[in-house]
């Protein structure tokens, strides 16, 4: 019998507080890898807070988190955590590439320089390596003829298209998408979504924060519902998103269908 693969993030009772706010209450959570993992619920209910824990631009309170097998932000000394350098969580980070809700881009750069950042000033890769794959990447996200233009020049969706590449460019293993169409006007969220699914159909994993309840049915392996800092609900699509079992996950649904 073939063994199931081993979970590509591992997510054990995480807690994080900001003063007196409990933004995380012991959230666990795996996920396998070439899966796509949504995560829906309220504002404030902590999704983007667990997904900054994830690409450790949040410090976690207690718990742990492993990626590809890793124990995240400290290294185990004995009996004793040792929190880990700059550099290597620097170097952690490369594992995970992080969509925001802004897109964050460097103004004053193109898109094609958006992207070949990271590639020649982290990775130290030859530019011409750099470009070549940058336009590939470009052309991956229908934006081939937007290689010398500037963020001012592109249309949100646009942006957020390039956001997509330039984390794609630095080769992670994991994608993190923190409410990616939220910013956009609704004309421009499907152009967004589309490159989404192309991803999935790649089998490269994606953890999404969203409220694109449509797109979490069709493309999520398994769902969350988060709520005050804790996993309410969770399960295939068709059970959260269709026939949640319990009721503070149908009251958030019915509110965002409405």
């Amino acid at each position: 019998m073939t063994m199931p693969p081993a979970p590509i993030v591992v997510a054990h009772q995480v807690t994080k507080r900001f003063g007196s706010l409990q933004a995380l209450d012991r959230v666990s959570l795996s996920i396998a890898p070439g899966t796509v993992q949504c995560i829906i619920g309220p504002s404030g209910s902590g999704k983007s807070t667990f997904l900054r824990c994830l690409n450790q631009l949040e410090k976690i309170d207690s718990g742990a988190i492993l990626i590809d097998g890793e124990l995240i932000g400290y290294r185990r000394v004995g009996d004793t955590l040792r929190e880990l350098s700059d550099a290597e969580i620097a170097r952690q980070r490369l594992a995970t590439g992080m969509v925001f809700q802004r897109f964050n881009l460097f103004h004053h750069m193109t898109a094609l320089g958006n992207i070949i950042e990271g590639p020649v000033t982290v990775l130290r890769r030859p530019r011409r390596v750099a470009e070549e794959e940058a336009m590939a990447l470009l052309a991956r996200v229908g934006l081939s003829d937007k290689r010398d233009a500037y963020p001012i020049e592109m249309s949100g969706g646009q942006q957020q298209r390039v956001a997509i590449a330039r984390a794609l460019a630095m080769r992670p293993r994991i994608m993190l998408f923190d409410e990616p169409t939220s910013a956009l006007d609704p004309e421009l969220v499907g152009e967004v979504l589309a490159v989404m699914r192309d991803l999935a159909r790649s089998g490269m994993t994606m953890i999404v924060v969203t409220h694109e309840l449509g797109f979490a049915r069709e493309v999520a392996h398994d769902v969350v519902f988060m709520d005050c800092g804790q996993i309410i609900e969770q399960g295939p699509p068709a059970q959260v998103l269709l026939s949640p079992q319990q009721a503070r996950t149908r009251e958030f649904i019915s509110a965002v269908l409405s």
